[in-house]
């Protein structure tokens, strides 16, 4: 097996999974690496989204219609962009590493302007930049998972990225905790080690993640030209591609936000101000240990099914909440239903879209989901700080199972 250095071109060799073989069904070392950078990425991010609700919440005194704003944009934001990013790394023979690590440094850059931003406003407009970051990345990185990988191991390839990226979540919190708990100046100890750590990502990316389609088979025609915008939008033709993005968004409408879990799980069940940044924990544990076997169970037993029954976790998670259920309960239906979605959608998405517009395509269905959760979040918000937060969640449940049934009548005709 052999692993291009980083500064090759679309044109270096690589022998990876998607080659026939005695080890078609491996990891390719793509993906392993790629799961590195986005698990020391995460460390980073966590640190940050574990401390930010009670940060702007309780220290800033924000109400829950301006935190569902803040948390639309931190969420939502970054589907603005995600078309762009996937794009822009189709054009030229696939730039996916370089449209990625753009990304990744863009939201490096912006984890030491939080020390800075002390105002509202501010703050949004960090966050909102953080996310586009987000959103450039997302694509291009999913499209080098998905070209490195046998069709027939995309959902495990997904899923072992996935697990990775959430030990870096499972890690991001308690670096947080610990050092809320031994720094005097708390919040901005939390954001300055969150810089290092962005930048040492970015660098791992750099340095180790093979260029051009990392190992992916190469265009059949280099003198083909650049896929257009045009082309890119016009996969919405394709019956599953466009189901697939229809159900994703109507999914993502009734998806209530993690901050928004997080805050729900301390008002509701009196979690002290504390352990709040370890809430997070149990989501990420639950999903670390689920990602991959779900990912190879919906490699069988077909991804859209895995899809919806994770979405069956999430609306058993809000029942839990509803009753006042056990907090480790939630967490683990809530980690489920990501483990049961996150990577299995765009493994789903990948069968669904040619090669050389992979990154447009699955950032397509990024764009419907990603919209539909910034909606969620203001919708959730409003409601909230209208109607209190027991009767927001019943509505949130409703609409979930309304959207899951409409999603099971809509469903893509490959499943696999």
């Amino acid at each position: 097996m052999y692993v291009a250095d980083s500064r090759g071109g679309a044109g270096t060799e690589v022998r990876d999974a998607t080659r026939p073989g005695p080890r078609a069904t491996a990891v390719a070392p793509t993906v392993l690496v790629l799961g590195t950078v986005s698990l020391i990425t995460d460390v980073s991010s966590e640190m940050v989204t574990a401390v930010l609700p009670l940060y702007l919440v309780a220290g800033l005194g924000l109400s829950p219609l301006g935190f569902g704003l803040l948390d639309g944009v931190y969420n939502g934001f970054s589907a603005l962009v995600r078309l762009v990013g996937g794009h822009l790394a189709d054009r030229g023979g696939g730039r996916y590493k370089a449209v990625a690590a753009v990304g990744y440094g863009l939201s490096a850059v912006c984890k030491p302007a939080l020390l800075l931003a002390h105002s509202l406003p501010l703050i949004g407009a960090v966050l909102a930049v953080d996310r586009t970051g987000k959103g450039l990345r997302t694509a291009p990185r999913d499209a080098l998972i998905s070209l490195s990988s046998a069709p027939e191991t995309r959902g495990r390839a997904f899923g072992v990225h996935r697990a990775m990226d959430t030990a870096g979540a499972l890690l991001g919190p308690l670096v947080a905790f610990l050092i809320l708990r031994q720094a005097a100046e708390g919040y901005d100890a939390v954001f300055t080690v969150s810089s290092c750590v962005a930048a040492l990502g970015v660098l791992v990316l750099l340095l180790f993640v093979p260029g051009g389609r990392g190992g992916a088979p190469a265009p059949a025609s280099a003198d083909s030209p650049a896929p257009s915008l045009r082309a890119s939008l016009a996969l919405l033709r394709r019956r599953d591609v466009r189901r697939l993005t229809v159900c994703a968004t109507l999914l993502g409408l009734s998806t209530v936000s993690d901050s928004f879990v997080y805050l729900l799980l301390q008002h509701r069940l009196g979690v002290p101000d504390r352990w709040f940044a370890l809430l997070p924990l149990g989501t990420a544990a639950a999903f670390l240990l689920l990602a991959l076997p779900l990912g190879r169970l919906a490699d069988r037993m077909g991804r859209w099914r895995m899809f919806l029954a994770g979405h069956v976790a999430l609306l058993a998670a809000y029942g839990l909440l509803l009753a006042h259920g056990p907090a480790y309960a939630v967490l683990l239906l809530h980690g489920a239903f990501y483990a049961a979605t996150d990577g299995v959608l765009m493994a789903a998405a990948s069968t669904a879209v040619p090669d050389e517009l992979r990154g447009a395509g699955l950032a397509l269905v990024q764009t419907g989901q990603a919209t539909a959760r910034f909606a969620a979040s203001l919708a959730f918000g409003a409601a909230w700080t209208a109607w209190g937060d027991r009767t927001a969640l019943t509505t949130a449940a409703l609409a979930l199972t309304v959207c899951a049934v409409c999603a099971v009548y809509l469903r893509p005709a490959q499943s696999k």
